[in-house]
């Protein structure tokens, strides 16, 4: 056995990818081709269009998660937490001044987005803090303590 086989890539892809264990997996990658040549790279087409891109870091005492939202205000964006998930919903609009403007391209996108993330089992929604700058929010969340263990004796059975 070779060393390359046991590293999942793909042939097509420099990515990580898993192994195509059901019988649909070719029909998948036809179709995820033919929406890929038929957006022809336009973002505005892709569902991720909107989502903002996010930086998730750690200290000892608690996360930081860091979104860019580039136009976006404090009142366009909502933060929410409900059963230990975290989610950053918004809309950008787009402005209604257009009186006799021709389009050739537009590339900037408008609409709703959201992103969630699953966060670790004990934070207490209290204990967040949000803040916006120049169109980058940053939450800040404490870790929570480490679940007590206890050491169960198991006893013969009779």
């Amino acid at each position: 056995m070779s060393l390359r086989s046991l590293i999942p890539f793909g042939r097509e892809r420099t990515r990580l990818t898993r192994p195509d264990f059901h019988s649909f997996a070719s029909l998948q990658r036809a179709i995820d081709r033919v929406f890929e040549e038929f957006t022809g790279g336009f973002p505005a087409f892709t569902p991720t269009a909107l989502a903002p891109t996010m930086d998730v870091s750690e200290t000892d005492k608690e996360i930081e998660i860091t979104a860019e939202l580039p136009g976006l205000e404090e009142k366009d964006v909502e933060v929410t937490l409900e059963d230990d998930v975290l989610v950053i919903r918004g809309e950008k609009k787009a402005e209604k001044e257009e009186t006799d403007k021709n389009y050739r391209i537009t590339e900037r996108s408008y609409g709703s987005f959201y992103r969630a993330l699953e966060l670790p089992r004990g934070i207490e929604a209290k204990d967040i803090k949000a803040s916006m700058a120049n169109g980058v929010l940053k939450v800040t969340l404490p870790k929570p303590k480490p679940a007590n263990a206890r050491k169960i004796d198991i006893t013969a059975a009779a």
